[in-house]
């Protein structure tokens, strides 16, 4: 019981992060984009510290250094590969603003973040199942690179023509999916063998591959970063990782 408190009480905050788009509302377009940047520098270092601090080495040691390890690090990494490229896709087949697909639009970025929130909740309860202090970890990852996400989600629904109150309702239900994705975890976890640790190294590797190949290249995407912002990145990336290095203390 005490597992599933704490699963479902940190998929709940991490399904409430979907409300976050009406605080963008009252921020200046260049200062919501500053914040969202350093956002995701933190990110990257969460995402970076909880897949090398937290799950790989819980991997090897739950399932040893084996090659099925190894492949499953990387079907991790390809998981979320076709699960971007999927959501690109729907980007360049539906274009807000043209004729007949103001609607279409936002229901396939509906669709497409309810899976992929429906996935970080199955990481999360997982993570619980093999232990609090990972599931802890593993949870702070997943909300610092989803309130960037988020922010884009409610962007997405309001530049499709959405009322605020309609875009936040919108971007609730798709959030909701995580504690689906959650109590799936959970319960498969006491009646699957090896569930839960077969998803660790899954998870690390779709961690690596959203913050390397998705995150970094947003940070570089700015050519006149001044060497003062960049050093500030660079101090949210480390304040990311040192988060994660705190949390070992826990276990």
């Amino acid at each position: 019981m005490r597992i599933w408190l704490y699963a479902l009480v940190s998929v709940t905050i991490v399904s409430l992060l979907s409300l976050i788009g009406i605080f963008t509302l009252v921020l200046r377009r260049d200062t919501l984009h500053k914040i969202t940047l350093f956002l995701v520098c933190f990110a990257v270092g969460g995402l970076f510290g909880d897949a090398f601090i937290h799950l790989l080495p819980a991997s090897f040691e739950k399932l040893g250094t084996k090659l099925s390890t190894s492949l499953l690090i990387i079907a991790g990494i390809f998981i979320f590969f076709i699960l971007e490229k999927f959501l690109r896709w729907r980007h360049c087949h539906a274009q807000p603003g043209e004729s007949g697909h103001t609607h279409p639009v936002a229901m396939m970025n509906l669709v497409g973040d309810a899976a992929h929130n429906l996935i970080d909740g199955m990481l999360i309860g997982a993570t619980y199942t093999v232990g609090i202090p990972i599931g802890m970890a593993t949870t702070l990852a997943v909300i610092m690179h989803e309130i960037p996400h988020e922010i884009g989600n409610f962007g997405i629904f309001l530049h499709s023509g959405f009322s605020i109150r309609k875009a936040l309702i919108f971007n609730f239900l798709s959030a909701l999916t995580a504690i689906l994705g959650t109590i799936i975890s959970l319960l498969a976890g006491s009646r699957i063998q090896n569930y839960s640790y077969i998803l660790l190294p899954i998870t690390a590797g779709g961690f690596i591959y959203v913050a390397g190949s998705d995150l970094i290249p947003e940070i570089h995407s700015g050519c006149d970063v001044k060497v003062s912002a960049a050093i500030w990145q660079f101090i949210c990336i480390l304040g990311g990782i040192a988060m994660m290095v705190g949390l070992v203390f826990l276990e």
